[in-house]
């Protein structure tokens, strides 16, 4: 997923920039006073933990909460203790960047989920970058993230090595919803709308070159405003165009919205978007019934997962008052990956971090390879995960049903 300047001051980034090498060693005095103390080390915790989004946020900093304690049960790095500090960026870059400075400037943390927003991801990349922690999104899809400004042309170049993510990026998404649309769902002339923001906008057009390519019409395009309620102007247009289908680009709060004015015209035909609109708000946002509605997401359903059933059983024992939501098993696996990397840079340094710890997580990341919640956990070259696996939902008496369920293959 996903999208939608702030001064630092000049103190806190000659702290962080201060703290880069002071995070390593913690073996020394001030950090363990004798052999029976942990070292802590911080995981920090990126997204949208209060707005319209703070349902996919929370459940984001729960299953990452989750990994660090459940390390911590079963001593999964002998002589560390894992917290985690969250942080919400109400899905603003502006936040997101005052936020990645405020966990770089902690000498304890080491890594860090998130965040949600591929917009608020481009504003944290050179902080995470420069202070050389390891950040592990797992909802962000926009390709440029990883694969530099111009993947489009074919020219992809990694902008940071310290960015990696577990969600397969929109290169597979938007092409996957396109192949759905086209050959199972037998649309032949869609209607394109976004939201204007990063995830939005680069997912429609990914959509749109696709399904021109197999073959169907792109019936009319129009963009739409983050946070504005009244879409009567576009769903007109949907309306006269003669669409048999709708494409959206964007998140639930108005993807919702636009669904239900594209009905009340009297257009009965559906709407489809990414994972932006794979949640149940998008269902409730609607007046009217919205069942044939699709939406792809990342992976298959983790209910539905044999990998998943001791995430489920434990984030349900621990009391978590919302729900993981989409991106619970993804966070899980992040915060887990982090876990992995320490463990690996420890029991290669005499079972104690080392006084270069944040640039050796950093490397070990690039080799981490783990059975996760959703899968098998591994990254390519350009820090991207290696599981395709893709989801089609269909919205059908209110709820959100899984229709199919496949592995990308271009």
């Amino acid at each position: 997923m996903r999208h939608r300047s702030l001064f630092i001051l000049t103190a806190v980034v000659t702290t962080g920039a201060l703290t880069l090498t002071a995070c390593g060693s913690r073996d020394d005095g001030d950090k363990k006073s004798d052999s029976s103390k942990k070292t802590t080390i911080v995981i920090g915790v990126d997204a949208p933990l209060t707005g319209s989004l703070s349902a996919l946020g929370q459940g984001i900093k729960n299953s990452v909460d989750l990994a660090a304690k459940t390390a911590n049960k079963n001593n999964e790095v002998p002589g560390v203790e894992f917290k985690i500090e969250a942080l919400d960026d109400q899905a603003v870059p502006a936040s997101g960047k005052a936020n990645a400075a405020k966990l770089v400037g902690n000498k304890d943390v080491i890594g860090a989920v998130g965040p949600l927003n591929s917009g608020v991801a481009q504003s944290m990349q050179g902080d995470f970058d420069r202070a050389g922690v390891v950040q592990v999104s797992p909802a962000n899809t926009n390709p440029a993230l990883s694969q530099g400004d111009d993947w489009g042309k074919g020219k992809l170049d990694r902008p940071f090595k310290t960015y990696f993510r577990t969600a397969a990026t929109d290169v597979v998404q938007g092409k996957f919803a396109a192949q759905y649309l086209y050959n199972d769902a037998k649309k032949k002339k869609v209607y394109v709308v976004d939201d204007k923001q990063t995830y939005g906008a680069g997912l429609a057009a990914i959509f749109s070159a696709e399904f021109k390519r197999l073959g169907g019409s792109i019936a009319g395009t129009d963009h739409v405003t983050v946070k504005e309620t009244d879409f009567s102007s576009t769903a007109d247009k949907v309306k006269s165009s003669g669409a048999d289908s709708v494409y959206f680009g964007g998140q639930y709060p108005e993807g919702g919205l636009l669904s239900d004015q594209i009905k009340k015209t009297g257009a009965k035909i559906p709407t489809m978007g990414g994972d932006g609109i794979y949640d149940p708000a998008f269902i409730s946002a609607s007046g009217v019934a919205n069942d044939g509605d699709f939406a792809t997401s990342i992976g298959y359903p983790v209910e539905k997962l044999p990998t998943a059933k001791k995430f489920i059983a434990d984030y349900s024992a621990a009391g978590y008052k919302d729900p993981y939501a989409a991106y619970g098993g993804y966070s899980y696996d992040a915060g887990w990956a982090i876990v992995q990397a320490v463990k690996s840079v420890v029991a290669a340094n005499d079972g104690k971090l080392p006084d270069d710890a944040r640039a050796k997580v950093v490397e070990a990341m690039a080799k981490v390879s783990f059975d996760g919640v959703t899968g098998k956990v591994a990254f390519d070259k350009y820090g991207d995960t290696t599981n395709k696996q893709l989801t089609v939902y269909k919205v059908e008496g209110k709820v959100w049903k899984d229709v199919k369920s496949a592995t990308f293959k271009d």
